[in-house]
């Protein structure tokens, strides 16, 4: 008696690829925007602890740092850019901040008499705000 294979047909192997195509179009967006979010939350993060640190820093010296290397206990995760646009004394300071895998995205943080223009997108002191 002779045993036949029976393999899959071209309707079958059609049906699992279209199967296949539906789910991808359903991860990767998703994938997508949770590796966004996850990247403005690495700046958010970042720029909150500089706000931490420059408040030591100026509880310690009565001014605030112009220069983020000059903090040295401000650990930065990779990726993330800050730089400190203004720093008035001791009376105020502004940052923003942007991930490289992000390159039109900023988030930005002000604190005292600094300007919010130095700082875009935050419009509110202490306050980190990202574009959206």
């Amino acid at each position: 008696m002779e045993e036949r294979v029976r393999g899959f047909t071209l309707i079958e192997l059609l049906i699992v690829l279209l199967v296949i195509g539906i789910l991808a179009a359903i991860a990767i967006p998703r994938y997508s925007s949770a590796r966004e979010k996850a990247f403005l939350a690495a700046v958010t993060s970042d720029l909150r602890v500089l706000a931490d640190q420059e408040s030591a820093y100026q509880a310690t010296y009565q001014v605030y740092v112009d220069n983020v290397s000059d903090l040295t206990d401000l650990t930065i995760t990779d990726g993330v850019n800050i730089t400190v646009n203004e720093a008035n004394l001791g009376l105020g300071w502004a940052a923003t901040g942007y991930h490289n895998a992000l390159p039109g995205k900023t988030c930005g943080i002000y604190y005292g008499s600094a300007s919010a223009a130095n700082a875009t997108p935050a419009t509110s002191p202490g306050v980190v705000a990202c574009q959206n």
